[in-house]
């Protein structure tokens, strides 16, 4: 009764809203932001898709770069654009969607993050596959061979296990009846570059795969990168660990908002029931 007597227009006035604007337009330029971010990452994937080969593109669908950014652009366009419409239209059923979408994404992500840590071996088996598919189609997608030289120069090292993992891309094969002018060897990006060298010389790998380690690490380098990427992954556990936070905290402050959102909305549509019935029986 006395919230009743504070504002004589009804029970709690008929311009008293439970939807806070702050919630409602923050949640709303939250999703806006990464809406547009996701339009362009589909831009970006489609571009790069459609400058390739279409054999090229499609003996590496597995790992093409392009793909896995267009599929990831897609469904971030569209969870935001429940976020964007649910958001702005005061829509529980988009914002729902929107709400669940985010926390399985989230779920699904933690899971990955356990399940990899606990069984780290399985995670090097199928990290080791997933290179060995790389190497195989290396000279099929330039976007792929790209990544891989990269890959390489960075961590400094050749192949999956070894330099000589390459003899399964077969233009390396090192077999006698390759007639490739690159059998037995190696990609430019194995080799050790001298700071002072201005011009890269793309032909060092050249034979390689024939010399043993000793003979070959003067010129190469022969260690795998599956090794030296489980050892940066140890000796960067806090960096790892900042950027899974910086990915999953934008995700629980959306899950947040949007929960925060559809209760206030519940609450304002059951204010809304209440008024009607005030009015059509004041005595009640």
């Amino acid at each position: 009764m006395a919230r009743r007597a504070a504002v004589p227009a009804g029970p709690l006035g008929d311009d008293f809203s439970f939807v806070s604007p702050v919630a409602k337009y923050l949640l709303f330029f939250f999703n806006l932001l990464f809406w547009m971010i996701s339009m362009v990452m589909v831009a970006v994937g489609v571009y790069a898709r459609l400058l390739k080969h279409a054999e090229a593109a499609m003996a590496c669908l597995a790992v093409d770069p392009a793909i896995l950014l267009i599929v990831v652009g897609v469904l971030t366009f569209l969870i935001t654009f429940c976020g964007c419409v649910g958001s702005l239209r005061e829509n529980i059923c988009l914002l729902q969607m929107f709400s669940v979408c985010l926390t399985i994404i989230f779920l699904l992500q933690l899971a990955a993050g356990v399940l990899g840590f606990v069984f780290s071996d399985k995670a090097r088996g199928k990290v080791s596959e997933i290179i060995n598919g790389a190497i195989v189609h290396y000279r099929d997608d330039l976007d792929l061979q790209n990544l891989i030289d990269f890959g390489q120069k960075e961590f400094s090292c050749c192949g999956g296990v070894s330099y000589k993992d390459w003899s399964q891309n077969m233009y390396f094969n090192c077999t006698a009846s390759n007639p490739s002018r690159e059998r037995c060897s190696v990609p430019f990006s194995c080799c050790l570059h001298d700071a002072d060298q201005a011009v890269i010389n793309t032909m060092c790998g050249h034979g390689m795969q024939a010399r043993g380690y000793l003979e070959a690490s003067a010129f190469i380098h022969t260690n795998g990168c599956i090794d030296k990427l489980v050892n940066w992954t140890h000796s960067n556990l806090f960096l790892l660990g900042g950027i899974t936070l910086g990915l999953a905290l934008p995700q629980l402050v959306g899950i947040i908002l949007a929960r925060l959102l559809i209760n206030q909305i519940r609450d304002q549509i059951k204010l809304q029931l209440y008024n009607q019935q005030h009015r059509a029986d004041p005595w009640s």
